[in-house]
């Protein structure tokens, strides 16, 4: 892998702001206080949480909790109502040309022949209409090349980026889909339950792809999650949500029988694997914190699954 390929992605285009307009020293995104509403109804309220470069952040909890919406007040498209969020030094949404977004896993129809490299440019150019004319801005158009070819380096992807992107693995097509997400050099970059779907091998590369990104490239990785093993030892920080309310520090903080106990409202037991695992046992819905929300019949016990590895962003 090149020295800080994503650096030399910032280097090559320039499309968002400057640098100079995120301070080094500042937070990248904090929240004090915040709570969100949604049809009339809290959804959580309370949460202070501060990262900072290159740290890797969970927004863990069960469905229906509000895991997405924090991920859509950080964007802007959803306001908090109440306390304060600051994100790269602005208010959320004035500096989206600086946050890579990937929504929820969408799937490519096999016979679908656009090619992955050029769903990766997508996220560099597919804002833009109209076919450049011929002789202009020839040295943008190889910088531009050169920076998908980096950022397709920098996830892996190389071997299959000229596949059809129908004909790609599930994995491949996650790896492609987060180089299009980084392509615009972002330093921040929101994740909703990218491991959705996914099979084991694929949850511990995905988990470990993301998290070599943030620590070794400095950018900051919010990810909605619902399993946190395969990404647990990645982690910096967790925003563990649930009906009673919203808590954020460090797994070892976060991820305990008493904190899930007040936050379920129900007797809540933590365990550890000795392969590291976390297994979570509970009545009545505990057991289910990180299973995979598709199955069914799922036993009063739980483990909490997966293996302890280790675009731009829109305006609507």
């Amino acid at each position: 892998m090149t020295a800080n390929p994503i650096g030399r992605v910032r280097s090559a285009v320039d499309h968002s702001e400057p640098s100079s307009q995120v301070s080094t020293g500042e937070p990248l995104f904090s929240l004090r206080g915040a709570a969100v509403r949604v049809g009339g109804r809290t959804l959580w309220s309370g949460v202070d949480l501060t990262v900072g470069a290159g740290e890797f952040t969970a927004v863990l909890g069960p469905n229906g909790v509000g895991k997405s919406t924090l991920v859509k007040v950080l964007l802007g498209i959803l306001p908090a109502a109440a306390g304060e969020v600051r994100v790269l030094g602005a208010r959320p949404g004035e500096r989206n040309t600086a946050v890579g977004y990937l929504p929820q896993r969408r799937s490519f129809d096999a016979s679908l022949r656009i090619r992955g490299i050029d769903v990766v440019r997508l996220g560099l150019d597919g804002d833009r209409w109209g076919i450049p004319l011929p002789g202009l801005g020839g040295a943008k158009r190889r910088a531009a090349r050169e920076c998908v070819e980096q950022v397709i380096d920098l996830v892996g992807a190389s071997t299959y980026a000229h596949r059809p992107i129908g004909q790609c693995s599930g994995g491949e097509q996650q790896r492609l889909l987060i180089a299009q997400a980084l392509v615009r050099k972002p330093r921040l970059l929101l994740l909703d339950e990218p491991l959705d779907s996914l099979d084991l091998p694929n949850q511990g590369a995905i988990a470990a792809l993301l998290g070599r990104i943030c620590h070794r490239e400095g950018v900051s990785v919010v990810m909605v999650a619902h399993d946190v093993n395969p990404i647990l030892h990645h982690l910096d920080r967790v925003v563990y949500i649930a009906e009673g309310g919203a808590v954020a520090g460090t797994p070892a903080e976060v991820i305990t029988s008493e904190t899930l106990t007040r936050l379920y409202r129900t007797p809540v037991e933590v365990l550890r694997t000795s392969d590291g695992r976390l297994v979570v046992v509970g009545q009545p819905e505990a057991p289910a914190l990180h299973s995979d929300r598709h199955t069914e019949g799922r036993s009063p016990r739980s483990e909490a699954g997966g293996r302890t590895g280790g675009s731009h962003a829109p305006g609507n």
